[in-house]
């Protein structure tokens, strides 16, 4: 039934009744009367019809010679006017004189502009010479004020002009426009309020998967607003900051989320890019505006987002210590949240990735009393944060688990997980699937780590032979060496940037020894190993490589004290304080003697990645030409052909275990549109080019 017919609805839902809506009053009509009234008055004549224009020869030939005219007025003595005897005026050649009277008398029915008074009189005088004393013209001159165009000038133009400009003005300012980020309003705070009635915010902690720790710190806080006498009857004070640090995509805005939909106290959410004008001055006028309206809603939460955007440490920015406006911003923040008046009752939560260059004055106790560090996800995190994203499918195939996705996801953020998710699904719809099914997931992984399949790409044959040993390599030196992340596929399809790529399942341990670096180091230079063992010759393949080996192996010196000649010494820098400065923490004698040790741990790798493929090259050149024919290799090949792989815990057994269904050709008939444009990643299962 509808609801407009269903008395029901109309007793439950009065306002929708048209007979109580009351007519808002429309200030449009009060603007079209006006704009009616000024077209009145400027184009229709309140003293009845317009005389008519002519010239000297007809008023001359015409209307003196016949002695029609009753009489000349010479208004303001630059318009004579005339007037046409009545019974004249019936006459055909006056058909187009203007007719009709007004209040004021009969009006002139035809006018001409004379030059001057002097000559007019003259011309006048010439032609009424031949006429008697009787039949003279009477010629009156008269002063005329137009009171209309005074009005106008003096009354309603400047009326139009202050109408327009208090228009202008109520725009600048926001006035009833809900916009207080105009001219005039540019100091003002641009902070977003969320309160316990908001529809707005529909996320709570039960939607935040992981981040155990982090929430128990968050949860205590929320409990404070909604439970202080409970803390301060034992004296204890509420936190006046909490500071959420950790990398891109881990969940630090999701979790001030949850806080906004948990907390039902005021929550004010702003990134601290707002606080950024070019205009001097306004960072600090929109902090201290701010902190204004948070003490008036006292208790409450500010939310600052990207806090590092006014919160990099004073004198280490590009321009050298000058006192600019970003620093001015941060003063006054710091002032605001523990300076000599009080905020009770007002908390700070704020994020960021770049904790290492804030300010030392913003983390201090007193102002953000507690660092929530949310890090990447471990196993078990990753499996919740699965079941949270798997929620909101529809169809899901039974074979998909969030335990067996989360093995496959090592070193994955929350954000890359809910891409993974929306990949996969899109991947099944342009399949035209009717489930989502594990083989998605598998291909929404790979687009994402590996980057986008380009089967079209021309490579030449010597070419893709080269690719393959050099794949291969990588494969057989992290195949045979115990401590190298354990591979699962290895292909020779470009994908991104890559000719060719190799997915790693990186152990998730806390702590890596120098074996274990070595191994890795030895795995990165198998590729350039088989290039130059089989063909002698090097090649541009290696860049990626290279690079990553290059780092692990300073890192190695320079960082984490593995090298006998430099010492237990280690030249990193936590804070990242020192981001600008001129000199580095050692001599040019160390820093020659950090590039030898470097290159010689390079090479030490080099060698033990070369001492495998000599121990193995039948099996190379047998996984090499499986390449060739297949494009792809998955972990079983290469137990078939390397046999078991040392030192592998059952688990990871297991898990390299995983492939694709269809082997041949890659096993892919995907479209180009299945992968992505990423490429190599490091960190997570690690493609090789």
């Amino acid at each position: 039934m509808d609801q407009n017919t269903n008395p029901q609805n109309n007793q439950a839902n009065p306002q929708r009744n048209s007979g109580d809506k009351k007519p808002k009053f429309n200030m449009s009509w009060i603007y079209g009367a006006i704009a009616i009234v000024l077209f009145v008055s400027f184009f229709i004549s309140p003293m009845g019809s317009s005389p008519i224009e002519i010239d000297w020869k007809r008023f001359k030939v015409e209307m003196l010679k016949n002695h029609d005219v009753l009489k000349i007025e010479v208004v303001n003595n630059d318009r004579a006017e005339i007037f046409i005897k009545p019974e004249k005026l019936n006459e055909s050649r006056y058909a187009d004189a203007a007719k009709g009277a007004s209040k004021f008398g009969i009006n002139p029915q035809y006018f001409f502009t004379i030059g001057s008074v002097d000559k007019f009189e003259e011309q006048l005088a010439e032609a009424t010479q031949q006429l008697s004393p009787t039949e003279e013209v009477p010629v009156r001159f008269v002063k005329r004020e137009n009171h209309m165009n005074s009005i106008m000038n003096w009354f309603v133009f400047p009326l139009i002009l202050i109408v327009v400009w208090l228009f202008i003005f109520r725009r600048m300012t926001g006035g009833g426009m809900g916009g207080g980020n105009q001219i005039f309003n540019v100091g003002k705070s641009r902070a977003k309020m969320f309160d316990k009635d908001s529809t707005e915010i529909k996320i709570d902690f039960k939607d935040v998967a992981g981040l155990e720790e982090a929430k128990v710190e968050i949860k205590e806080i929320v409990d404070f607003l909604k439970n202080p006498k409970k803390y301060t009857d034992l004296g204890g004070k509420i936190p006046k900051g909490a500071l959420l640090v950790g990398p891109p995509g881990t969940g630090k805005t999701l979790l001030a989320k949850a806080v906004a939909g948990e907390a039902h106290v005021p929550f004010f959410s702003m990134s601290g890019s707002d606080f950024v004008e070019m205009f001097v001055g306004v960072g600090a006028s929109r902090v201290r505006d701010l902190f204004k309206q948070a003490k008036e809603k006292a208790p409450c939460i500010i939310f600052i987002d990207e806090i590092d955007a006014i919160g990099r440490a004073r004198g280490k920015n590009p321009n050298f210590g000058s006192n600019d406006e970003r620093e001015n911003t941060l003063n006054q923040l710091l002032t605001e949240m523990d300076g000599f008046g009080t905020n009770s009752g007002v908390i700070i939560l704020a994020a960021t990735n770049r904790a290492d260059i804030l300010d030392r004055a913003l983390m201090r106790a007193g102002r953000f009393d507690r660092q929530i560090h949310v890090e990447l996800p471990d196993l078990n995190e990753r499996a919740a944060i699965f079941n949270v994203h798997l929620r909101p499918l529809k169809k899901l195939d039974a074979e998909v688990n969030a335990e067996m996705l989360a093995k496959q996801t090592p070193g994955f953020s929350g954000a890359e997980i809910a891409n993974v998710v929306n990949e996969a699904a899109l991947i099944a719809a342009r399949h035209d699937k009717k489930l989502v099914e594990k083989q998605d997931f598998l291909d929404a992984i790979d687009r994402i780590v590996g980057g986008l399949e380009k089967k079209n790409k021309i490579i030449s044959p010597a070419e893709k032979k080269t690719i393959a040993y050099h794949e291969a390599g990588h494969a057989t030196v992290s195949w045979m060496l115990e401590h190298a992340n354990p591979l699962i596929k290895v292909t020779i399809v470009p994908r991104g940037q890559a000719l060719g790529a190799a997915w790693y399942l990186p152990e998730e341990r806390q702590l890596t020894t120098r074996a274990q670096m070595m191994d890795e180091l030895a795995s990165l230079l198998g590729g350039r190993c088989a290039e130059e063992l089989f063909f002698n010759m090097t090649s541009t393949g290696a860049l990626n490589d290279l690079e990553r080996a290059t780092k692990m192996a300073y890192a190695m010196v320079s960082y984490y004290g593995m090298s006998e000649k430099i010492g237990l010494m280690s030249y990193f820098d936590s804070s990242g304080q020192s981001e600008y400065s001129f000199s580095k923490p050692y001599s040019e004698e160390t820093a020659r003697l950090i590039d030898s040790e470097t290159k010689l741990v390079i090479e030490e790798a080099f060698r033990k990645a070369r001492k495998v493929l000599s121990t193995y090259e039948a099996q190379h050149h047998e996984l090499a030409q499986l390449l060739l024919d297949r494009e792809v290799l998955f972990a079983e090949d290469l137990e078939r052909i390397l046999g078991p792989r040392p030192g592998q815990p059952a688990e990871h057994a297991e898990l390299t275990k995983v492939k694709q269904p269809e082997t041949d050709a890659l096993a892919m008939e995907k479209d180009d549109e299945d992968t992505s444009e990423n490429d190599a990643n490091q960190t997570k299962q690690e493609p090789e080019n």
